[in-house]
């Protein structure tokens, strides 16, 4: 969010000449992630349509051999005497053949994104445009300029009818070291795209902002210098603002289009008289920084402590069947019952000790009848 709330406009001898109160849209939300993808939506209408033709790969009078000769059932050309002749054909997997799926001309080329999500991105890229930070990061040279957002009073471009003008205003608000950036960055693009009518590839440059009154003239001055783009402050468009979907584009200003902006995007306690029912974003948050906001201390000192992993103690779970002690913590009676268990298995032992005893006794005349006779009955030699 830009904090100063008055810019300086500058004469053609980039002196301030007088100062205007900052819009509104300057003070907008910036959300990179809504710039981003209605850029990547709005970048996608430029395409031309493109696919195969509809007889590639069919431009052959292959047929089928059939089955019984050992070979698949792929359409294979006709005749003999060269290689060609019993080649597969029309599959995608032949050589010479058709694609899968072929590109189709009614593709869905373009994308509409809504018209609320468009002006949050315009006003976004706006605001983000005034933040010199954020223009250093997209790569500008503006270490010289005096001020962000460049404000040019508009008496300026009065008598700016040639090339030669305009570089010499850029040169004198110390704005030419972005111009020589993007003019040494054109170079051959590489692969195939040189060759479809899209060779150089080169570095963006300032963008100038100006009204209809000042519009022909400008753009006819400030056409061939590498890099400049001009643009209507009625007509901004994301693609101009913010070039491939990243804020902070270094935009010069005219006095009469800065001061109109107000009226075009309207502020946070009028709409726009230019849009209809619109009024400026607002933040959710007062301040964007998460980061910041976590780490403060206010929000720390209500935390608990975060725990070690290391030195953390952690109950270990157990089988109360097979631990006795953990069994006796869960029920202190089963001390009590594995006592009275063990008595009980003690008086019936020593009660079945005792009835042992008995039989046998009961039992000792048979048993010394039945040794008598099985000895009885045994050879002399044996018992001998």
């Amino acid at each position: 969010m830009a904090t100063r709330p008055v810019v300086s406009v500058y004469n053609g001898q980039n002196k301030p000449s007088t100062s205007l109160t900052l819009p509104a849209v300057f003070t907008a939300p910036i959300r990179p992630d809504v710039v981003q993808d209605v850029f990547k939506n709005l970048n996608k209408n430029r395409r031309q349509p493109y696919a195969v033709s509809r007889e590639a790969g069919h431009q052959t009078s292959a047929e089928s051999w059939g089955t019984g000769r050992a070979v698949a059932r792929i359409p294979r050309v006709s005749g003999g005497g060269t290689h060609r002749a019993g080649q597969g054909a029309f599959g995608n997997m032949c050589r010479g053949g058709r694609m899968f799926a072929p590109t189709k001309i009614w593709r869905r080329w373009h994308r509409r994104p809504p018209l609320t999500q468009r002006r949050y991105a315009l006003t976004s890229a706006i605001a983000g445009s005034a933040i010199p930070a954020l223009v250093f990061a997209r790569g500008h040279r503006i270490s010289s300029v005096a001020e962000v957002p460049l404000v040019v009073d508009s008496k300026a471009f009065d008598n700016i009818s040639k090339t030669k003008d305009a570089a010499a205003l850029l040169k004198a608000v110390h704005a030419d070291d972005d111009v020589n950036k993007a003019s040494k960055s054109r170079h051959i693009r590489s692969g195939h795209g040189k060759t479809r009518n899209r060779r150089y590839t080169q570095r963006r440059g300032p963008l100038l902002v100006y009204t209809t009154a000042e519009g022909v003239r400008l753009w006819r001055a400030f056409r061939n210098i590498p890099g400049v783009e001009c643009v209507n402050v009625t007509q901004l468009n994301l693609l101009k603002l913010a070039p491939g979907g990243h804020v902070g584009r270094f935009c010069i200003w005219t006095k009469d289009a800065f001061a109109s902006l107000d009226k075009i995007y309207g502020t946070y306690s009028k709409k726009s008289a230019h849009k209809n029912d619109y009024q400026l974003p607002r933040s959710l948050v007062t301040n964007p920084d998460l980061g910041r906001i976590v780490n403060s201390d206010e929000i720390q000192s209500v935390l608990r402590l975060k725990h070690d992993k290391l030195t953390s103690v952690h109950a270990h779970r157990k089988n109360p069947l097979t631990n006795a002690k953990f069994r006796l913590r869960l029920n202190p009676y089963t001390k009590v019952e594995r006592s009275n268990k063990k008595n009980r298995f003690s008086q019936k032992s020593v009660r079945n000790a005792a009835e042992k005893k008995k039989i046998a006794k009961r039992n000792a005349p048979f048993v010394k009848a039945l040794t008598a006779h099985l000895y009885a009955r045994k050879p002399a030699a044996a018992q001998e």
